[in-house]
């Protein structure tokens, strides 16, 4: 099978990861690396989708800054949401077909995460339109929202592993005010740190998308060093 190249950065800030994207989405779209995911974390940040609103961002700038968070206008789809430490964050850089399936990407995408939730002993089930993500119950357990340009995808999703779950208060999770956000941690009463949750998604992102998974050493990618482009609306 093809290789699904695994960079593992460990803590990245959101717009130094976007910029790694851009670059990387450069390279795959001219065939240059083979489909490459970034399982990472963030800091405490808010990302707009292009959906979203400012006006989902409920807290103000002095709670923001109180609480060491920004909010940062994205290009991805969907609406507001939260990322942050105890947090898995993927990113695919991947070249469609000719004539992409945008939907049967994503669908791929959101069943490897169901698979990870059950292989944690959960009921898991995945949603579109609005409701994309994974849920467990009526509480989202991952996010999903993803961009597509020259064939190529970026952005990706977010599973709460060990999140604090009191930060999704501070917004209208994609624009959903009456559903709640749920973490492994809080759904097996332990705490599942993200290197614990890594190796999973790691296998089951590889397997539902046809990839043999090759770990690779991001300081041999020379990705960008700066955060430059995407606009901080507050800091």
């Amino acid at each position: 099978m093809p290789e699904l190249w695994i960079v593992r950065p460990g803590t990245v800030p959101y717009r130094r990861a976007w910029a790694w994207q851009r670059a990387l989405d450069k390279r795959r779209a001219a065939g240059d690396i083979p489909d490459t995911v970034l399982l990472l974390e963030h800091p405490h940040v808010y990302t707009i989708g292009r959906r979203g609103s400012d006006t989902d961002v409920l807290a103000d700038a002095a709670w923001l800054a109180a609480n060491g968070a920004e909010v940062v206008r994205s290009d991805r789809g969907g609406q507001v949401t939260y990322h942050g430490p105890g947090q898995l964050v993927g990113y695919p850089v991947t070249r469609l077909d000719p004539n992409p399936d945008i939907w049967g990407f994503v669908g791929k995408v959101e069943q490897a995460l169901v698979d990870v939730a059950v292989a944690f002993g959960l009921e898991a089930h995945g949603e579109r339109g609005d409701l994309t993500g994974v849920w467990v119950g009526d509480a989202k357990l991952a996010a999903i929202g993803m961009r597509v340009s020259r064939g190529v995808t970026s952005h990706g999703f977010a599973v709460n592993c060990a999140t604090d779950l009191a930060y999704f208060n501070a917004i209208v999770p994609c624009g959903m005010p009456d559903k709640a956000a749920c973490s492994l941690s809080s759904l097996l009463g332990r705490q599942v740190p993200v290197a614990e949750v890594l190796p999973v998604v790691e296998h089951h992102l590889a397997e539902r998308l046809d990839r043999t998974p090759v770990p690779v050493d991001p300081a041999t990618l020379d990705l960008p060093a700066s955060d430059h482009d995407p606009e901080t609306v507050h800091a």
